[in-house]
């Protein structure tokens, strides 16, 4: 009984305190999946959580892949993830130096959340499927940009009926 116990407390801390990631940027496959070397030069494979882009074949695709290397390709990026997909990607938070940071070194906060810039640059779809692994405020804020984004017509908005990720893979099979 008491190893259940220890098993279900650990499992709740996991499911509660996210872990944390640091390295930099080192390939960016799509608009929401990047790959990131440590500081002991392991590798990660990260899909940016509670977004969908565009697949690179799809209309926008190239586009969005090419917004998120201007975000992060390069750079130093902090990753809060809490569990790992089918395919055993880091299902994470991006986060980056802005652009528009005064302070640009790597030691810099990163302030900018590169999930929610791909959403509010049209570059993406608030991917309300698993919006369960996101917090309530990121589900909030994911979904008040994606209506802003179509509001504006921002990047795949422009399109007078854009086909989500989703459909579109669908289609396919």
């Amino acid at each position: 009984m008491r190893a259940l116990t220890f098993f279900v407390a650990v499992l709740l801390a996991s499911e509660v305190c996210p872990a944390t990631l640091e390295g930099r940027v080192v390939g960016v496959h799509d608009g929401d999946t990047i790959t990131v070397l440590d500081a002991s030069r392991k590798q990660y494979k990260i899909r940016l959580i509670g977004i969908d882009a565009p697949e690179f074949k799809q209309a926008f695709g190239s586009r969005s892949k090419q917004n998120l290397s201007r975000l992060v390709f390069g750079h130093d990026v902090r990753i809060e993830w809490q569990k790992r997909d089918r395919y055993r990607r880091i299902l994470g938070k991006v986060w980056t130096i802005s652009s528009d940071a005064p302070c640009q070194a790597s030691s810099c906060p990163k302030t900018l959340d590169a999930n929610l810039a791909q959403i509010t640059d049209g570059m993406a779809w608030h991917y309300k499927h698993y919006e369960r692994d996101q917090s309530p405020e990121d589900r909030e804020r994911y979904a008040f940009a994606e209506r802003e984004a179509r509001a504006k017509k921002a990047g795949l908005w422009a399109d007078p009926s854009p086909v989500p990720p989703w459909e579109w893979r669908r289609e396919k099979r």
